[in-house]
């Protein structure tokens, strides 16, 4: 059962009304007993609140740094490209005048 699905909150609980038969457990204790419950159940649901609110907050954090990871390589792409069209050009004009002058 998930969170969602609970049937119960600490107002159902502190609502509850027992029926009282002559053998029956102290009302006294059942309902100290039921408070104690409905404490933790509050500190349960603030829990989960403060989780699923930090849980939200690193998967914006986790979207930002793949946002970020992704544009360097793209502009390491392009100065990469830059350098080996430079190299390309060089090796024509050197390479080509070689092969240029050897074919004569």
């Amino acid at each position: 059962m998930s969170f969602d699905q609970t049937q119960l909150n600490a107002k159902d609980i502190y609502e509850k009304d027992f029926k009282t038969e002559f053998r029956g457990y102290s009302q006294k204790e059942v309902d100290e007993f039921l408070d104690v419950i409905i404490q933790d159940y509050d500190a349960f649901q603030q829990e989960i609140q403060r989780l699923k609110q930090e849980n939200e907050r690193l998967k914006r954090t986790s979207e930002d740094h793949q946002h970020t990871r992704i544009r360097p390589p793209q502009q390491n792409t392009q100065v990469n490209y830059d350098v080996l069209k430079r190299l390309s050009n060089l090796e024509k004009a050197v390479f080509g005048k070689k092969v240029s002058s050897s074919t004569e």
